[in-house]
């Protein structure tokens, strides 16, 4: 039996891609799925690479609802914070969390923390029960508005009103006193930024009033920058449950339910607000959100059709409305929603040039020639009518006219670098989608360019990765390299670099690459994580374990996904130098970190079979990635297994033949694993069939050639060489 690790990380470099080696800075020309700057994937490269998180952030934030208004049903002590129209998204690398045991600290900014202060002394200057008093005004304040979103510092919206509330604990006027101090002290702990102290006293009061809303809403917070989601929408739910006419806890529930991809359900919940609070229109957007994330983009153009009744027509909902069609291919009701953008926006060329684009993909060049003329005459200078008409003569055969058009333009002293790049790289876009050309037609576009602009770095960055994508990595290295001798401090030329040696798997170069990367950024955990794969990758495993532990001294203790991810590479070096204790050892931390690292689930299980040790413990954790990802054949496999080795063979032969029917990577692994299984049900024929076939899938091991000359089964007990 072979290393079976190497085949359970398939898809392990994918972070490449989500990375792509140039997020901070070097520019991407390739776009979504295409982009110059990603690589492909290294194969056979270890464990769990794939998790190693962008370092710009923790993608999309919420939506929150845009006002200073009132929260909702009754009379409302506390404004709801939000953003403009379409609200704002939020990185969270724009904070700093700090996680101890249970609970976490934000620092936000300095702003922010005299907004929240401000507003938490007003509120503490009322000597009123703030649970019980039916007279509580709203506070206003006029002409500010607040660009924050709902869970970076959620100021409870405590409804006095209870009249349409689900039954509340009738509490002693005693317990009411109680635990509205409690409350108050735990609100004001949270705006000192006493985190763990506020999170204690939140669920002291929940321990008083398990009913009282505001309570659920200010701790679904905490479990939500505790990566806790299922629990923060358990607590919202039971929020709104409560106090079911509260806007601020419904959106923050439809928010929640969106962020954490449910997105059925979030649609449900906007449909909801809508239906209460028809007068905001912005729902709307939000609710043709959730459509579109849930694949309902049919409702999702009725929201905006909505919007428009409303609003009347503006050119962002038509816009969307005709991406949406041509996502259906339905470009008939695609053309109809640009040639009304054309009629209402006459001094507009985008329009007719995208009505153009429509006419080629139809293979009518004559009426898109007429609409891109049209075009040219409102705007002679649109680079977007350039990079048209270049596509216009590569649909009429003409190769030459259409590389003339972007050369001419590339050589346009009114056109700024900026464009120029811009034109430059639509073209390229346009290149790879078309399988009849070939993307080295390109080349001489970026060195006329970069003969203009030798001082660029960003072009030879874009100019390096078309190199790359043709297999050019020598003069993509060396532009590489140029580009980090003229701005050292450039992460996207180091990164850039760096991939390009993964990606021809030069594990010297990688480690050197690091350690130059180190000198400059010693901050970025990057340089220590794929300085420890190189070193995993040339088996000095003792070199790794030090790389890493290196860089878990810099990573922040509430980074919590990268810290595990550290923990599971140790501990893989660990394992492969025979050092097993140490390794399960490393893994327990990694999961102690985060419970839900499916890839550190799935191989810690799987080495515990191997060792025979904690089965048990292995098939809950191997369950676990089963019940995360059903149609993984890797999960599925080590599920298998580990019903094998503990002698369940009807359960071991169902989930290995699921894993093979739901393969797409024709794995020997599987295989050889299936005849293993075939042989201990008394299957002997077809387990040899399925070794045999192992065989010619490419699978080469001593163990398996014997168990073909002899019929029979034997296991392997160094699975790793």
């Amino acid at each position: 039996m072979e290393n079976k690790r190497k085949l359970k990380n398939q898809g392990k470099w994918r972070f490449l891609n989500k990375f792509q080696f140039s997020l901070k800075k070097s520019p991407s020309i390739g776009g979504a799925g295409g982009s110059f700057n990603s690589y492909p994937p290294l194969e056979g490269a270890g464990r769990g690479f794939n998790s190693y998180p962008p370092l710009e952030g923790a993608g999309r934030g919420f939506n929150t609802y845009p006002s200073l208004e009132e929260a909702g049903g009754g009379d409302c002590l506390s404004p709801s914070l939000g953003g403009a129209m379409g609200g704002i998204n939020f990185k969270l690398n724009k904070f700093a969390f700090f996680l101890r045991s249970r609970s976490l600290k934000i620092f936000p900014s300095h702003s922010l923390k005299i907004l929240k202060s401000h507003i938490l002394n007003i509120l503490q200057s009322f000597s009123i029960n703030i649970f019980q008093s039916p007279n509580v005004k709203i506070l206003k304040f006029p002409g500010l508005l607040v660009l924050v979103s709902v869970f970076i510092f959620p100021l409870p919206a405590i409804c006095v009103n209870q009249d349409t509330q689900v039954e509340r604990l009738n509490l002693a006027a005693a317990e009411k006193r109680k635990l509205d101090y409690i409350y108050l002290e735990a609100l004001s702990l949270k705006n000192a930024d006493k985190y763990d102290a506020a999170f204690e006293l939140f669920n002291y009061c929940l321990s008083i009033d398990s009913t009282a809303p505001a309570v659920h809403y200010e701790l679904s917070s905490f479990y939500f920058q505790m990566d806790k989601p299922e629990k923060a929408v358990s607590l919202l739910k039971e929020a709104v449950r409560y106090s079911p006419d509260n806007f601020t806890y419904k959106m923050a529930l439809a928010s929640m339910l969106l962020h954490t991809g449910m997105y059925g359900e979030a649609a449900e919940a906007y449909e909801d607000l809508i239906s209460t609070w028809p007068d905001k229109i912005d729902l709307n957007y939000y609710l043709a959100e959730s459509y579109i994330q849930a694949g309902e983009i049919g409702k999702a153009i009725d929201s905006f059709d909505t919007l428009e009744e409303i609003m009347g027509m503006h050119e962002s909902f038509s816009v969307q409305k005709f991406r949406l069609y041509m996502s259906l291919e339905q470009t008939d009701e695609a053309f109809l929603e640009l040639t009304k953008l054309a009629a209402k926006f006459p001094a507009n060329a985008r329009y007719p040039i995208l009505i153009g684009d429509l006419f080629l993909e139809k293979k009518e060049p004559d009426k898109a020639l007429e609409y891109f003329r049209k075009a040219h005459s409102i705007d002679p200078e649109n680079p977007y009518y350039i990079v048209s008409m270049a596509n216009y003569y590569e649909s009429t055969g003409n190769v030459e006219a259409a590389e003339e058009q972007i050369r001419l333009a590339l050589v346009n002293d009114k056109l700024d670098i900026e464009l120029k790049v811009g034109i430059l790289t639509r073209y390229t876009q346009q290149l790879q989608r078309n399988r009849n050309r070939s993307i080295e037609s390109a080349n001489a576009l970026f060195q006329t360019l970069l003969e203009q602009h030798p001082e660029e770095v960003e072009l030879k960055l874009m100019y390096a990765g078309l190199l790359s994508m043709q297999g050019n990595n020598d003069e993509a290295r060396f532009l590489l390299q140029l580009a980090t001798e003229m701005e050292p401090e450039h992460t996207g030329a180091w990164q850039q670099l760096l991939s390009l040696s993964i990606q021809e798997q030069d594990f010297d170069e990688v480690i050197e690459v690091c350690k130059k990367g180190l000198e400059i950024f010693p901050d970025e955990s990057i340089y220590y994580f794929y300085m420890g794969v190189a070193y995993y990758q040339l088996k000095k495993y003792n070199e790794a374990i030090e790389v890493y532990k290196k860089g878990l001294t810099i990573i922040p203790e509430e980074d919590r996904s990268l810290r595990s991810d550290f923990y599971g590479q140790i501990g893989d070096a660990y394992y492969h130098n025979k050092q097993l204790d140490r390794a399960f050892e490393a893994y327990d931390e990694a999961l102690r970190i985060n419970e839900r690292n499916i890839l550190i689930l799935n191989n810690y299980s799987y080495f515990l079979s191997l060792a025979k040790r904690d089965l048990d413990k292995a098939e809950r954790m191997s369950a676990q990635c089963v019940k995360m990802e059903p149609n993984n054949s890797t999960y599925l496999d080590t599920y298998a297994w580990i019903f094998f080795v503990k002698g369940n063979y009807v359960l071991a032969k169902l989930y290995i033949q699921n894993a093979i029917n739901k393969d797409t990577t024709n794995s020997p692994v599987l295989v050889d694993h299936y005849g293993d299984i075939l042989f201990m049900t008394g299957d002997k024929e077809g387990a040899v069939k399925q070794w045999i076939k192992a065989k010619e899938m490419g699978k080469e091991s001593e163990i398996l050639d014997r168990k073909i000359a002899d019929e029979t089964y034997y296991e392997d007990f160094d699975p790793d060489e």
